[in-house]
């Protein structure tokens, strides 16, 4: 498993909110949500989106845009259009007053908008709880991703079209998991491209040395490592490894382990009922005293707190 393959591996879609926008100018929607991640395509017409800071982004066919949470935005036909409607946590939807939303109306299933035959189509997927294991790949993202459409050939975006309207069993569970896909999708091509500002975790699994000693503390996080053994496995000197790994990720390994750790226990806690006992065992604590003396050192809370608080 290399870095990006864990980060993604955890919390994934549950029950996502998923919509067809269709709309004929003039629109304006203000998102304040607070989701962790969106993201948004136009298969037609064209749409702006406008974080409250920084440039706005002109989507067209084939795009890809992701906005990252919690800060709000808005996505309009055009830039500065007054928002008509505004998206609540849960993907309820009001005026800006709090009243009643008149002017929108569903179209079927998943699809919504001002008119049934709009120039504009927009299709959104919305993460709308935050896993603690995606924490780290949350914050090396710019509050908006832009891919243009030339930039990525993605061939889940026609099948996304056919399946978002479809009401079928277990169509929800499906939705979740082709969302799932094309953020990996999204995200890969967004690393990949020239001159990208990569996280340092990301650029270091290219390194042959560093690279390893990273897909085998993702692989098994719950082993006894130490600098010395993971050095011994990476084929390099102790020395050697330490430094070259903190130069690469900008931490040292027993540092990056202990945060890789603690966000899978974080993640455990919250969506399962196994014991601390047996999250900090799973994790490569040997008790469930060890874990909540590093969860709380790290994190400022213990286990116990933080699964009430999620």
């Amino acid at each position: 498993m290399d870095a990006l393959a864990g980060l993604l591996d955890g919390p994934r879609a549950r029950g996502a909110f998923l919509l067809r926008m269709v709309m004929e100018p003039p629109w304006s929607v203000r998102i304040e949500d607070r989701a962790p991640l969106c993201l948004m395509t136009v298969p037609e017409g064209e749409a702006w989106i406008a974080p409250d800071v920084g440039e706005a982004v002109l989507l067209r066919p084939g795009d890809m845009a992701l906005a990252r949470g919690p800060e709000p935005y808005t996505i309009a036909y055009a830039p500065g259009a007054p928002p008509s409607a505004l998206v609540h946590p849960g993907g309820t939807c009001t005026t800006l007053a709090g009243e009643p939303l008149t002017e929108m109306t569903h179209f079927g299933v998943r699809t919504w908008g001002n008119a049934a035959d709009g120039g504009t189509t927009v299709f959104v997927g919305t993460y709308q709880m935050e896993g603690e294991v995606s924490r780290r790949l949350l914050d090396a993202l710019p509050a908006l991703v832009h891919l243009p459409g030339e930039a990525w050939n993605c061939p889940l975006m026609p099948f996304l079209g056919d399946e978002i309207s479809r009401d079928e069993p277990g169509q929800s569970v499906f939705l979740d998991r082709l969302l799932d896909l094309l953020l990996i999708a999204v995200l890969r091509a967004w690393f990949a491209r020239p001159g990208a500002e990569a996280p340092a975790w990301y650029r270091a699994m290219g390194d042959p040395v560093v690279g390893r000693a990273l897909r085998l503390l993702q692989n098994d996080p719950a082993h006894p490592w130490t600098v010395a053994s993971l050095a011994a496995k990476a084929g390099v000197s102790r020395a050697g490894l330490a430094r070259r790994f903190t130069e690469l990720v900008g931490e040292p390994p027993m540092t990056y382990l202990t945060g890789w750790r603690l966000a899978l226990a974080a993640d455990l806690l919250r969506e399962t009922d196994a014991t601390i006992e047996s999250v900090a065992r799973k994790v490569g604590y040997s008790s469930a005293f060890a874990l909540s003396a590093s969860f709380k050192r790290v994190r400022g809370i213990g286990p116990q707190e933080h699964r009430r608080l999620g």
